[in-house]
């Protein structure tokens, strides 16, 4: 009965981390481009009594094995990455991504980040930045005496400038897609960086090679569902008590083992 309570720990352990990723998704229920993380389970090797296929006595072959299983372990985590709620703001430099792509965020040492979430800012020298001062890539600098800020829906940025009757283009926004977005490390800041999983990013034209659209005075809420989460809760839990209730089990006959022997 030993290896029915090390087999069943293994359970309780992998359905902690389930419980960890589902708290995870709550928990961002309401941020800007957040995308649902999904924990992916995997058994752990079985020990072989018999092996299917043996042969037998008199040229025969064993149909059927004889395996018993070590438990589970939790493998890797998955990235969802399918269209988040669309929230209307109003706002000029709320931008949302309609379809695949991600926007390109400079960070402090000079490398790229990558993001969904498309509220953006203006900084004290008119640069349009993240809330976090990270500026947009490609840069795009607003005017300060500017009145309106257009975004169209292949990335032109223009603005209307008083006593000009026609706005004047000050720049494009570009995104960037990759072969493999669940590859991406998430660093916090609701940004991602690149890895040798992700691929590296593939720069384009909103609405052209396989990239989303933009659309202004908007933003991308959360993907995740409660209902499903609260789902996976449910099973979660449950599957927690009936692992803890099968080391309880196996106690109560080791115990019942020790007395017989004495």
């Amino acid at each position: 009965m030993l290896r029915a309570l090390t087999t069943a720990a293994t359970g309780m352990i992998a359905q902690q981390n389930y419980l960890d990723v589902i708290a995870n998704n709550v928990a961002n229920v309401n941020t800007t481009g957040f995308k649902q993380v999904r924990l992916e389970f995997q058994d752990l090797l079985s020990q072989a009594t018999r092996t299917p296929g043996a042969m037998m006595n008199q040229g025969t072959y064993q149909p059927v094995g004889l395996e018993i299983g070590l438990g589970v372990k939790s493998v890797a985590t998955t990235r969802v990455f399918t269209q988040g709620t669309a929230m209307l703001t109003g706002r000029d430099l709320d931008i949302e991504i309609e379809g695949e792509g991600f926007f390109q965020i400079q960070r402090e040492d000079g490398t790229l980040a990558y993001t969904r979430d498309g509220c953006f800012q203006r900084d004290s020298l008119g640069q349009v930045c993240t809330n976090d001062g990270l500026l947009l890539q490609p840069a795009i600098t607003i005017p300060n005496n500017a009145t309106k800020v257009t975004i169209t829906q292949d990335g032109n940025v223009s603005v209307s400038i008083p006593g000009q009757t026609e706005q004047s283009v000050i720049g494009s926004i570009q995104l960037v897609r990759f072969q493999n977005p669940s590859g991406l490390e998430s660093i916090g800041h609701n940004l991602f960086i690149e890895t040798s999983a992700s691929g590296t990013p593939i720069a384009g034209t909103p609405g052209q090679e396989g990239l989303g659209l933009l659309q202004q005075g908007m933003i991308e809420g959360s993907n995740v569902q409660i209902v499903d989460e609260l789902v996976g809760l449910i099973k979660a839990e449950r599957a927690f008590e009936s692992n803890s209730k099968l080391i309880t089990a196996s106690s109560d006959i080791l115990q019942t083992t020790n007395n017989m022997a004495t």
